[in-house]
C-alpha cells in the first residue's frame, strides 16, 4: 500500500482511539456508515441533470469533496479493519473487469458483461 494510504490509515486509528471509538467501529458499523456517505455524496447529484453535474460550483464542489472524504475515510477504516490493501483489491479488481468487459466487445456499451 502507498505510504500516503498507510499514514492515512495511521491518523484515522490514532483519531479514533483519542475518541475511544474503536469499540464502534466494527466492520458492520464502517460498512454502514459508508452505505451512508455514499448516499450524502449521491444527494448532492439528485435531480441534477447530466450536465450540471458537470459543472458544479465552487461551493457545491466544496461539499462534494467532504463527502468523498467522508466515504474514503471510511473505506480505509474498513479495509483496515478487515486487513485488505484496498490498493490490492482495486488493481484485482480492475484486472477482473477488464476480463468481464473486453474493450473491442464492451466499448460504448453500457450492458452488463452477461449481455455483451
Amino acid at each position: 500500500m502507498s505510504d500516503a494510504l498507510q499514514t492515512l490509515q495511521k491518523a484515522l486509528r490514532d483519531f479514533a482511539r483519542e475518541r475511544d471509538w474503536e469499540q464502534f467501529h466494527t466492520p458492520k458499523n464502517l460498512a454502514t456508515a459508508l452505505s451512508v456517505e455514499a448516499a450524502e455524496l449521491l444527494e448532492h447529484f439528485q435531480w441534477l441533470t447530466d450536465e450540471q453535474s458537470r459543472t458544479l460550483d465552487d461551493a457545491k464542489r466544496t461539499a462534494v469533496g467532504e463527502e468523498l472524504a467522508d466515504v474514503l475515510l471510511y473505506l480505509l477504516q474498513l479495509a483496515d479493519k478487515l486487513d485488505i490493501d484496498p490498493l490490492q483489491a482495486a488493481e484485482r479488481k480492475l484486472r477482473l473487469n477488464a476480463e468481464k468487459y473486453p474493450a473491442d466487445r464492451a466499448r460504448g456499451r453500457s450492458d452488463k458483461y452477461t449481455e455483451l
